[in-house]
């Protein structure tokens, strides 16, 4: 089963009231990496992880621990409530990576999600999302995030070169309506045998 939550604007209200923005590689399909992509509005696990967790708890059953790498989390709760329940929350640095979020619970298993960034544009991270819902996807979470940073590089060079092109006379720069015919100029050469 695959779920999309369409992009909400930037400018909105960052409650937990509102749905996460998540897709999830199909049910059934054959273990990968990554499980699916969630795409958070901000960096507050108290604000994101209920709505999250709701989402989720009916798909596969009581989300009861989360965990995370610090790299990219100011604050990290040991607990968060959820409709009706609590989520442990917990950290490890070396051993998880940055990217992802963990989720397991008990009575249906693990699930690894790739993180992707509050700020990414949404042309990026539906990308992104796509590409951890795969199940065929072999990258793990910090290589998606590397190729897509690559990927915005190239494009971001592509652009600078265009704009000096442009510039410069490039694209687009016009000819000129009106050329006048090139001067013949008729001279004699001096031949190097004769001397001058």
């Amino acid at each position: 089963m695959t779920t999309t939550i369409p992009y909400t604007p930037a400018v909105e209200d960052r409650t937990s009231s509102l749905s996460p923005r998540l897709m999830l590689a199909p049910a059934g399909s054959a273990p990968a990496l990554l499980d699916g992509a969630w795409w958070p509005r901000s960096r507050d696990l108290m604000a994101e992880l209920p709505a999250l967790t709701a989402v989720l708890d009916p798909l596969w059953g009581r989300i009861t621990h989360v965990t995370v790498n610090p790299t990219f989390w100011p604050v990290i709760p040991r607990k968060v409530p959820v409709d009706g329940h609590v989520v442990g929350v917990g950290w490890f640095t070396a051993e998880q990576d940055p990217h992802k979020l963990l989720l397991l619970s008990y009575s249906a298993g693990r699930w690894d999600l790739l993180v992707v960034p509050p700020e990414t544009s949404p042309a990026a991270a539906a990308r992104l999302m796509t590409e951890a819902a795969d199940p065929l996807g072999t990258l793990t979470a910090s290589a998606l995030m590397n190729e897509a940073e690559q990927r915005r590089i190239a494009e971001e060079t592509e652009l600078s070169l265009v704009s000096v092109w442009d510039s410069e006379g490039g694209h687009g720069a016009s000819l000129p309506t009106s050329r006048s015919p090139a001067r013949a100029v008729i001279a004699q050469v001096p031949d190097a045998t004769k001397g001058v």
